[in-house]
């Protein structure tokens, strides 16, 4: 089953500082405690979700990988990160390890107001499609994208000319609304934002009539992204503050251009390994021959030794992908085929006979094959 985002299992936006990961973790963490819900499977299992997903997110090398290649930036392939697997034990200890203890699972933990903080834009996802050569070499593209961008006449205010923004009369300024509870085990405070005023603490009374209010408008843009040598299909590239600006000025989300892999005429990739399959004649796989086969880069000679097989296969090093996160390039693979012709004029169909008499040409009896089912009709 796929992992879930772990922006998304935390609540935070893809630029989120620090202490506002630290903040979601915290209030998710104690949410769904194991000791604040006895025998729910359900809350164990989020909260060993939410503590991985902090692990990663809170470590910032692990984050950066993460950000540039998704899960699988933080398992196979990445030294302490292979076979990367969060049990509660683990989730555990990441509590602890963060100076949480019973207080803050029963205590009263209070929230840092969020008035005055403007909403981040939402993130763009783009579909982009590579052939192997651009793939094997890295490629710069241009895209264009539709997204909201800062309004012209309001200057992403959202606010008419002339006008000011009032103090939201549901949250009187502070952006959030309280709630408190009492139980056996102390007082419960839970903090939410403001729906009125959206946490900023100010609503706008006389809006801008280009944008309604929004302080951003449908605009269009192109972009311009390095892609390096060596992405295959699910690698996915940040780029930062390219996406929907936010709603009255607002910080932009980001874009994120998934790579996909474009089936190829000639060959079939397998890791950074491409696979060709060349097809010889008989004369050429006993004979030997030297033939010229597509690559990566252009046309190469290929030397055939006499006697070849069908379905062997030979390696052409360091014609294969670029390593993404090394050095050096993986090879290509040339399967043999030896092809068996379907339609024989008179003259061929009696030179292959007279081959028929040959011994050298007639295949070797599978001794072990043929004693093996005599041991089977017998048993």
């Amino acid at each position: 089953m796929a992992k879930r985002d772990y922006y998304e299992i935390l609540g935070v936006q893809r630029d989120a500082t620090d202490e506002e990961i630290k903040k979601a973790y915290r209030r998710l963490a104690m949410e769904y405690h194991p000791d604040r819900n006895p025998g729910d499977k359900t809350a164990e299992e989020k909260f060993k979700e939410v503590s991985e997903a902090y692990e990663v997110l809170k470590d910032p090398e692990k984050r950066r990988r993460y950000d540039a290649y998704g899960h699988e930036g933080v398992k196979g392939g990445f030294g302490d990160f292979a076979g990367f697997e969060f049990d509660l034990a683990d989730a555990l200890r990441t509590f602890m390890s963060e100076g949480f203890g019973f207080a803050d699972i029963f205590g009263m933990g209070r929230g840092r107001s969020r008035a005055g903080r403007k909403p981040r834009g939402s993130d763009l996802q783009i579909r982009l499609s590579l052939t192997l050569e651009e793939i094997a070499t890295g490629v710069t593209k241009k895209l264009k994208i539709k997204r909201l961008v800062r309004c012209a006449t309001c200057n992403g205010s959202g606010l008419k000319k002339g006008s000011k923004p009032v103090t939201c009369p549901q949250c009187n300024g502070t952006g959030e609304i309280r709630s408190v509870s009492r139980s056996i085990f102390g007082q419960f405070i839970n903090v939410s934002t403001c729906s009125y005023c959206r946490g900023e603490g100010q609503i706008i009374k006389d809006f801008c009539e280009a944008c309604g209010g929004e302080g951003r408008v449908q605009g269009e843009s192109t972009l311009t992204v390095e892609i390096p040598a060596g992405v295959s299909s699910g690698n996915y590239i940040t780029l930062r503050g390219e996406g929907d600006v936010g709603p009255n000025g607002g910080p932009p989300g980001d874009v994120l251009v998934f790579i996909e892999e474009k089936e190829h005429e000639y060959f079939e990739r397998h890791g950074d390994d491409i696979l060709f399959d060349l097809y010889l004649s008989f004369p050429q796989a006993a004979l030997g021959t030297t033939v010229e086969i597509p690559t990566l880069n252009g046309k190469a000679e290929l030397e055939i030794s006499p006697g070849t097989q069908s379905g062997k296969i030979l390696r052409m090093r360091g014609k294969g992908i670029p390593h993404l996160r090394g050095h050096g390039r993986g090879d290509q693979l040339v399967r043999i085929h030896v092809w068996t012709p379907t339609k024989l004029n008179k003259q061929e169909k009696e030179l292959l006979k007279q081959l028929l008499k040959s011994e050298n040409l007639t295949p070797p009896k599978n001794e072990k094959g043929f004693f093996k089912k005599i041991r089977e009709v017998f048993q």
